[in-house]
This record gives structure tokens, C-alpha cells and sequence, in this order.
């Protein structure tokens, strides 16, 4: 074949990327678009240990790759109930028919029933000028998590309130949280399997409500920072109706991934991170985290085709950043095979405080606000970790595709 024929096959081959990249939803119109994944979940003394970062792709029984979009969803699901299985608990399902919703004024009121025992949600709404129905951020904590409200407010977003102690404290008594009244026999489960299903359940009354909320649902982020980032990240990898996701300041047991984390100084690892946030039987992993057959590159990109922003601050060792840059790195690789690496990005910069948004990150949360909940056409291509640039993120993903988990 010519040297024309291959270019023309090349050009071929683009312009279909493009087209199908066109054609990748922006946001889902349920919480999981497949959600009874089975994947196998091996023992602790089954486990083979897997220095390098899995590899996302490979399904987990180990019969081939996800190479397909159109099989990501189920390859998503897998890798979901890997981290329920092994970290977090199970976020819990619940029928629409035990959930009643209204609004009043300004607050969204949400009842979910579950075996003769009801939890109450409240969430008060900043809403903008005008009729809306306006795109929205649930913050944690705040209507805009720890991110100025003026980013949102002068952009005509409203902003919506998530009181994670409705759900459960940030130091949990296992077995005696609200949530534990309606699923008594979960009482391992970790605050970031009970705080996104909150989140969801504030979506579920949205929904519920209708338009009577005036909130547009196909444009919903999720944002917090810190321990909250987490939780943010969390929410956006199990409910596909978020369509922005910003991690902010998440640290370890957010972007960072466990297995580079292990290998930097005084960082948020396994071991030393909350018990209260994750199941009890993850802390058994502290002393071989390479036996988990995921970590959280893969929380990540369980947000794919999603956008997903993380911010870090490299200034506060404990973040771990070294870490983050490199998951998010691998993680990127996911919306990087789909030919949508531009709803990912991640920037890692220093000179502020924690929980602080400084000027220099304005314009990267900017773009992924006006692009992500507004729909405007801008550069969204964020990948900036000046402090970062000569780590070799590539060793803990080169064997990738490869069948051997090993460093190359």
C-alpha cells in the first residue's frame, strides 16, 4: 500500500475518533448505567500482588482488554464494586418509591424511608437571578464547597448545600449514624461509601421535585477540599448524573494512589489514613497495599467521560501530591483512549493555603465551569505540576497492555 493510501487510512481513522469522541456523553441520566456488575473478587491470600498501577483496562477476571467505549460502562462498574468490595462498603441502592421530596423556599427537603425507618435531608439552594432552570454545584459543606462562590454566583450557577452530617460525622461511631437507622447491618461501611450516597439522594429529590427546583440536572457538579475533595471525588465516580467533578486538595484516599504514596515520605497513606472514612478490613492491605486490585487512579477515571478537575497544593506534604500527579496522570490515560483527554485535567500548584483557591487556578476552574455546566467552547487541556515534570510517571504504567504487571 502507498504512502497516499496509508495517509488516507490515517485520515480516516481521525476523523471517526472524532466523530465518536463527539458522540461520548457529557452526563448520564441515571446514578449508574450499569449497576450489577459482577467482577471477581478474589480473597486476601488470593490476591497476586501488583507493584506497578493496575491497569484499568484489563477486565477483572483477566479474559482481555476494555478497548471498546461502548464496553467502558461495564469495565467502570467492575472497578466500582472492586473499591466497595475492598475500601469503602457498599453504597447502598434505594427503589425511587421510599424517596419523597419538596421544595420549600429556598430548601430542598428529601425523605428516604428504608424498613420502617426514615432519614431526613435538607439543603438550602443560592440560586442566581432570573427563571431558571440554572446548572448547579453541590458543595460540601457550603453551596460552593471551599471554591469562591463568586465563580459560580457571577456566572449565573446555583449553588447547592450537602450537610454530610445528615448522613453521617466526620468521625463515625460505626453502627450509631444517622444512615445506620436505615441500613443497620452495614455498620462497616466507610463515610465515603455513606456521604456520595447523601449526595445522590440530594439528586434524587432534585428529580423528584422536577422543575419545581429550578435546577438544570444534565449540568450538576460536585466540588469539596480536603478530606471533603474526597468525598467530591467519591460522589463523581458513583453517580454518572454529575457532570463536573473538582477535587480539591483530596490527598491520599482521593487522587493519590496508595502504591506511589507508599513509596514518598510523611504522606496520607493506607495506614495512616482515617479509619472512620473506610471499612475496617481495608487497614489489613497497610502492609502490602500492592495486593488491592485497583487503586485510585482508576476511582478517577470511573468519572470518565465525565470531567473531572483536580486541584492540588503541593506545599502541604501530607497531600502526597508527588502521588496525585501521578495517578492523575494514569488516570488521564482513560479519557486519553476515547479522544476526550481534554475533560480531564489536574493543576498542582503551591503558594497558598490549604483549602485555598489561589488567582493562578482561577482560569483552570473557570474553563471547566464554562465549558462543563455552561457549554461554552474553551481550551479545557489542564495539566500543569511545574513541581512535577521530571517524575517519571510512565514506570508505573508502561506494562499496561502488556499481561505482566511488572516495571519496565
Amino acid at each position: 500500500m502507498g504512502n497516499k493510501s496509508w495517509l488516507m487510512l490515517l485520515c480516516s481513522a481521525f476523523i471517526s475518533m472524532k466523530v465518536s469522541s463527539q458522540e461520548i456523553p457529557l452526563v448520564y441520566g441515571v446514578e449508574n448505567t450499569v449497576p450489577d456488575a459482577s467482577p471477581v473478587l478474589p480473597g486476601f491470600d488470593e490476591l497476586p500482588a501488583v507493584e506497578p498501577l493496575p491497569d484499568p483496562f484489563l477486565w477483572s477476571d483477566g479474559s482481555g482488554y476494555c478497548t471498546d467505549f461502548r464496553d467502558w460502562s461495564r469495565r467502570r462498574a467492575e472497578i466500582g464494586k472492586e473499591i466497595e468490595h475492598y475500601e469503602i462498603g457498599s453504597k447502598p441502592t434505594v427503589d425511587r418509591r421510599c424517596i419523597q421530596a419538596e421544595m420549600a423556599g429556598d430548601t430542598l427537603f428529601v425523605r428516604v424511608t428504608v424498613g420502617g425507618e426514615t432519614l431526613c435531608l435538607s439543603a438550602g439552594i443560592v440560586y442566581p437571578e432570573g427563571e431558571g432552570p440554572f446548572p448547579a454545584i453541590i458543595g460540601i459543606g457550603r453551596g460552593s464547597g471551599s471554591l469562591p462562590p463568586e465563580i459560580f454566583s457571577k456566572r449565573g450557577i446555583a449553588q447547592i448545600a450537602f450537610d454530610f452530617t445528615q448522613v453521617m460525622s466526620h468521625t463515625q461511631k460505626r453502627g450509631e449514624e444517622p444512615i445506620n437507622r436505615l441500613y443497620p447491618e452495614q455498620t462497616d461501611m466507610g463515610a465515603y461509601a455513606a456521604w456520595p450516597w447523601g449526595i445522590s439522594r440530594l439528586i434524587d429529590g432534585l428529580e423528584i421535585v422536577g422543575a419545581e427546583s429550578r435546577i438544570d440536572l444534565r449540568h450538576l457538579a460536585v466540588s469539596g477540599c480536603s478530606f471533603a475533595g474526597k468525598m467530591a471525588l467519591f460522589a463523581g465516580a458513583f453517580d454518572e448524573r454529575i457532570a463536573l467533578t473538582i477535587a480539591q486538595e483530596p490527598g491520599g484516599g482521593g487522587a493519590a494512589a496508595w502504591r506511589v504514596s507508599e513509596t514518598l515520605g510523611n504522606v496520607e497513606t493506607l495506614g495512616r489514613t482515617s479509619h472512620a472514612w473506610f471499612m475496617e478490613s481495608m487497614f489489613r492491605y497497610k502492609e502490602n497495599v500492592a495486593k488491592l486490585p485497583f487503586d485510585h487512579h482508576e476511582l478517577c477515571a470511573m468519572i470518565a467521560p465525565r470531567a473531572l478537575l483536580v486541584l492540588g497544593n503541593p506545599d502541604y506534604e501530607w497531600l502526597a501530591d508527588e502521588s496525585g500527579y501521578v495517578s492523575c496522570r494514569a488516570a488521564r490515560e482513560v479519557w486519553r483512549r476515547f479522544g476526550i483527554a481534554d475533560r480531564m485535567g489536574f493543576s498542582i500548584v503551591g503558594g497558598h493555603g490549604h483549602c485555598v483557591l489561589p488567582e493562578s487556578q482561577y482560569p483552570e476552574v473557570e474553563a471547566f465551569v464554562d465549558r462543563f455546566l455552561l457549554g461554552k467552547e474553551v481550551d479545557t487541556n489542564v495539566t500543569v505540576a511545574p513541581l512535577y515534570e521530571k517524575v517519571d510517571y510512565r514506570r508505573w504504567i508502561d506494562w499496561w497492555g502488556t499481561g505482566k504487571p511488572e516495571f519496565r
